[in-house]
């Protein structure tokens, strides 16, 4: 872990306190929430949301972990399919666009990183930009409370679901209020810890090969 990560403040400035209460978890007490559920944080699929994620300091130790599952694997496209399924499980909310930025560029140099320190330096931009899709897709400025984005939209996610042996990945997206109201609440595992699917999806899109994932809004 890079020594800024264990450095970090964790407060950015006083007014940002008073004005939207903005406090940053310690990376030490992230490690140790997470130890809570430690099996399926090092599990590549199981899906976690931060509704506060601030630039985020838990997404960040979540993705690590999931990726040190992929140490081993020495096909570049398999590494980078399999890095996907791991950065898809991921979502998170801030309030503030900076926050969201800085966490969307976080969590994508440590993708890149790891590539790097592998030995599987994606030279396929299509990946990049799938990668960067992704993030997009599913780290939104927005209020959780109230269930829209800053521009007053209703936040929605993807569900990406990676289809064996094809290097595909199939789609739907879902209205967060739907997940998360009380007439709608559930876990996101079953009782063997299996991901359970979503129902009610607002759009279903078309399977497409991972590194095509951004022309899903061409």
């Amino acid at each position: 872990m890079p020594s800024n990560e264990n450095t970090k403040s964790q407060i950015k400035s006083r007014q940002r306190v008073a004005d939207h209460g903005e406090v940053f978890t310690n990376p030490r007490e992230v490690n140790a929430m997470l130890d809570l559920v430690r099996d399926e944080s090092f599990r590549l699929d199981s899906r976690f949301l931060e509704p506060a994620c601030g630039d985020g300091n838990f997404l960040i130790e979540i993705l690590r972990r999931k990726l040190s599952l992929l140490k081993d694997i020495k096909s570049q496209t398999e590494w980078e399919f399999q890095s996907l399924i791991a950065v898809g499980s991921c979502y998170g909310i801030d309030i503030l666009s900076d926050n969201v930025e800085a966490c969307r560029s976080r969590l994508e140099a440590l993708v890149l990183s790891c590539c790097n320190n592998h030995s599987i330096i994606s030279s396929d931009t299509d990946y990049n930009r799938s990668l960067h899709y992704m993030l997009q897709k599913n780290i939104v400025c927005g209020d959780a409370l109230t269930y829209r984005t800053a521009e007053g939209k209703p936040i929605s996610f993807c569900e990406w679901t990676p289809i064996a042996g094809s290097m595909q990945f199939s789609r739907r997206d879902f209205l967060f209020d739907f997940l998360a109201t009380k007439s709608h609440q559930y876990s996101l595992f079953d009782e063997q810890g299996e991901v359970q699917s979503f129902d009610d999806p607002v759009r279903t899109y078309t399977p497409l090969h991972y590194t095509q994932l951004y022309k899903y809004d061409e």
